[in-house]
């Protein structure tokens, strides 16, 4: 968990790509309201460098091939958040950088890239960025966004180079900008939206809550809470001296994902009563029994 430093807002950062940028929103102060048009963001960005020819030549590697790892990685982190998207492949637009021939290698490489993919996908004419052509992904019709471009000018521009295999010649290196997340307190805003509220196990900032039957329980309870807390995973402890029932309805509707409930019986034998966030049934376990339910629910992103 990271606390911003306005406003009190809790950010729960994913944190995919190893480039991290912040970057500055001038909004006017009176349009700022909750993640989507935060003051302050935090942009998940990564730029991928690679060599052309030379690598085409002696081994095989073309560009299509870096686009599809970016592509197979994106569906790979869609699925994990339980996302579907769509495809666009934004071509050159009316005022660009570059020659004609070169755009055209950059499009038709990540035409044959999409094509490989298997997800269907649409053409966008004329909206790629000035530098290059650009794969658009519409996450669940509530977020677009630019995904990756190929850029082969900034490079040249800047006058980027490297030794090729014979290290005789210099050849200049390809770009891919990589966005997977976008802004990640947008993409936080948009996974509250799809969960409901109801976060997944292994992303939730409640998993679980101990909840005593009585205050002879108590001493138990924090034990427990401890317990889970040693082996990674974020629990609270009701100590109050409410009913359980009262403990348990409030517990579901803070959307813990688990409620741990147990007596003086299940004290002594260092048991628990499992119930789930939206299930009405409930099961006994030991705490070793389930700290590794946790540890299976977590790996499996549930």
């Amino acid at each position: 968990m990271i606390k911003s430093t306005h406003s009190n807002t809790l950010f729960l950062f994913i944190i995919i790509s190893k480039h991290i940028h912040l970057v500055c929103d001038l909004e006017d102060s009176k349009g700022v309201g909750f993640y989507v048009l935060s003051r302050n963001f935090v942009q998940n960005m990564k730029t991928i460098f690679f060599g052309l020819f030379c690598r085409q030549k002696k081994y095989g590697y073309a560009i299509k091939e870096e686009v599809r790892g970016v592509l197979d990685f994106i569906k790979y982190c869609y699925d994990v958040f339980g996302f579907t998207f769509e495809l666009k492949l934004s071509t050159r637009p009316e005022k660009y950088l570059g020659d004609l021939a070169t755009w055209n290698k950059a499009e038709d490489a990540l035409t044959e890239a999409l094509n490989e993919f298997g997800k269907p996908w649409q053409i966008d004419e004329g909206d790629g960025a000035f530098y290059g052509p650009k794969i658009d992904i519409s996450v669940s019709d509530t977020l677009k966004r630019k995904f990756q471009c190929l850029d082969f000018q900034l490079p040249a521009r800047f006058e980027l180079t490297y030794s090729a295999e014979d290290e005789a010649n210099r050849e200049a290196p390809v770009m891919i900008h990589r966005a997977i997340l976008g802004s990640v307190e947008r993409m936080f805003a948009i996974l509250l939206e799809h969960y409901k509220g109801k976060c997944p196990f292994w992303l939730s900032p409640r998993q679980a809550i101990v909840c005593p039957v009585s205050e002879k329980s108590q001493s138990y309870a924090i034990e427990v809470r401890d317990q889970i807390h040693q082996a990674g995973y974020y629990a609270d402890v009701d100590t109050s001296d409410r009913k359980i029932q009262k403990k348990v309805r409030e517990a579901q509707l803070a959307q813990y994902n688990y409620i741990l409930v147990f007596g003086e019986e299940e004290a002594k034998t260092g048991q628990v009563s499992v119930r789930v966030r939206d299930k009405a049934d409930h099961s006994v376990m030991s705490i070793d029994g389930l700290l590794k339910h946790f540890v299976e629910e977590a790996a499996a992103f549930h």
